[in-house]
């Protein structure tokens, strides 16, 4: 079958109970605190946040801020609030009496050098003067609606609105402690032009919530500028080099957006911000941060875009935070599989994986794969340990490496580690299954599956895909997937599946539904060929007919269902 020409994307991508571990293992009850509102000059009440030791021995915790707004300290252990067992309180106090009204966020960053799963971090975000906005300046294409949102520490009554303007509360259950709201202006019928009004919110035991607040709509049928994301962060180890992002200007009005200039602009540390638009797309703009010889600290800048847009300069906050230099640091609860790169998912021995995190190459070393098989298990310096076990890598960056988890894991709670050169990096965990299916996605939660005959993606002609078109019923599919467990004849980790027979099939083959989960939706299919696809290492193939009675449409739902497990819902297009 000639699907060869799918596989260039799907490379790309590449690039049982939990048991307790032997050593000291950090858990936190929550990792984000807030919004917490409070009247600029004050100071929020302090919050707890709970430890505990998820493994044996003892946790010996440290605690460090990002902000000098914020302090926390370890108290001793006592029972836990929110659950069984022991925890440690951390308790977090603020010094907030000198910020002005604003959102703030601070990162608490939670150490135990000899633990699992550290370091870990907790976000907490705080509003001074609430969260209320004072005015709003709004801009809508005519027939849409547009929308400004903000939270609250307490219910609120929004009144006395003109008809284009409402006051909605998101959904929530009775007992609550943040209330997020969404100010909305609906065009409607309403011709071009700028219209003025107001609405008061009364109703809230927080004095500030209670106002006045005047709002100005324009209906325009000029762009509407929506940058995305709306604030940039770096963070970069000292003498890293340069690092790069990207913004995206969105239009949510009509007509053509083009960004016209980019205007970096720093309050200290001179110039290690710059920016401009990419060739070819006035709407998409790199940002570059440069450390260069920066001394560790926090450094804050904007990116001014100035367009043809109605709504003028959009302007970008830049954070830099320079760090010191230091061994590979992998994020807890970032061990991802690379089909979904769904977060608590598990993983499965043979599996394709991704761990994030930073320093896994020294900062500045570009990107590296292999360029033969076997996969190695040491790459630009880079090596990877699942239970202490080296894995085959393929691909290795700054905050990115791609894996494969060895064949001969044990299921249960696994160890993983990057270390870079002789700088051993900190371990995390994530759960091994004999088996975790997962449809590789693409275009949103679309499957890559590609027509047996033709190797064309099967999405719906809407995509404008030139590769890409529906299946019909009797046609042959061709579905990858990852994380289907062990084969016959087994294959060795890293290694190219057999490309002639016996090829290393799955016994048994999982099972293929049509559309959604049921008795009256769903229609099952048997695959004739479902296995470890051909001179490629830990991706699967399963190659089924489409049904004479499958369901039809743009957004039909395939799964795979083995031993009982079944994977992601993904997405295809069947007429």
């Amino acid at each position: 079958m000639n699907c060869r020409a799918i596989l260039p994307l799907v490379l790309s991508l590449l690039a049982g109970p939990a048991v307790l571990f032997g050593q000291a293992t950090l858990r936190l009850v929550t990792t984000t605190v807030g919004p917490l509102t409070f009247a600029t000059g004050g100071v929020p009440p302090s919050q707890t946040v709970e430890a505990f030791n998820a493994g044996s021995g003892n946790l010996n915790l440290t605690l460090s801020s990002s902000v000098p707004w914020m302090n926390a300290n370890v108290g001793t252990s006592r029972n836990c609030t929110t659950r069984s067992g022991q925890c440690l309180p951390i308790t977090i106090s603020f010094q907030t009496g000198t910020l002005t009204r604003g959102i703030y966020t601070g990162i608490l960053t939670v150490r135990d050098p000899n633990a699992i799963d550290a370091p870990q971090t907790v976000t907490v975000t705080i509003q001074a003067g609430g969260g209320v906005p004072d005015n709003a300046n709004l801009f809508v294409a005519p027939g849409r609606s547009t929308e400004v949102p903000f939270t609250t520490n307490a219910a609120i009554d929004g009144r006395n609105a003109p008809a284009w303007l409402t006051l909605a509360l998101e959904g929530g259950g009775t007992f609550r402690f943040i209330y997020n709201y969404r100010l909305v202006a609906n065009a409607g019928s309403l011709a071009a032009g700028n219209y003025t009004g107001s609405i008061t919110t009364s109703g809230s035991s927080f004095a500030p919530d209670n106002k006045t607040i005047p709002v100005t709509l324009s209906v325009t049928s000029n762009p509407i500028a929506a940058p995305s994301p709306s604030t940039l962060r770096f963070r970069i180890p000292q003498g890293g080099g340069r690092f790069t992002q990207f913004i995206t200007m969105n239009n949510r009005g009509l007509g053509n957006l083009a960004v016209s200039t980019v205007t970096p602009a720093t309050t200290a540390g001179g110039t290690w911000l710059t920016g401009a638009t990419q060739p070819n797309n006035a709407a998409l703009v790199r940002v570059e941060a440069d450390a260069g010889t920066l001394a560790q600290g926090t450094y804050a800048g904007t990116i001014t875009l100035a367009s043809n847009a109605a709504n003028g300069n959009q302007v970008i906050p830049v954070t830099l935070e320079v760090i010191a230099a230091g061994p590979p640091a992998a994020s807890v609860g970032n061990v991802l599989n690379i089909g979904t790169y769904g977060r608590n998912e598990p993983v499965a021995p043979g599996g394709a994986t991704a761990i994030f995190g930073e320093q896994f190459v020294t900062a500045g070393t570009q990107p590296a794969s292999p360029s033969a098989l076997p996969l190695p298990t040491e790459l630009g310096g880079v090596r990877v340990f699942v239970n202490d076990v080296a894995a085959p890598l393929y691909y290795t960056s700054y905050d990115q490496v791609n894996f494969q988890i060895p064949f001969e894991t044990v299921p249960g709670l696994a160890r993983v580690r990057v270390d870079r050169g002789a700088q051993r990096g900190n371990t995390v965990s994530v759960e091994v299954q004999a088996r975790a299916p997962r449809i590789m996605t693409y275009f949103g939660d679309y499957g890559i599956v590609v027509n047996g005959n033709d190797g064309t993606l099967v999405l719906p002609r809407a995509f404008g895909v030139p590769n890409g078109k529906p299946a019909r019923a009797g046609e042959v599919l061709v579905i990858y997937a990852i994380g289907l467990g062990q084969t016959s004849p087994t294959v060795t980790s890293g290694v190219g599946s057999p490309a002639v027979e016996p090829l290393a099939r799955l016994d048994p083959p999982p099972a293929v539904t049509f559309g959604r989960r049921g008795p009256f939706n769903q229609v099952n299919a048997l695959p004739f060929f479902a296995g470890l696809a051909p001179g490629f290492v830990g991706l699967y193939q399963i190659n089924v007919i489409v049904p004479d009675n499958a369901p039809v449409g743009d957004d039909v739902p395939i799964s795979l269902d083995m031993d009982g497990i079944g994977s992601n819902a993904a997405r295809i297009a069947i007429q």
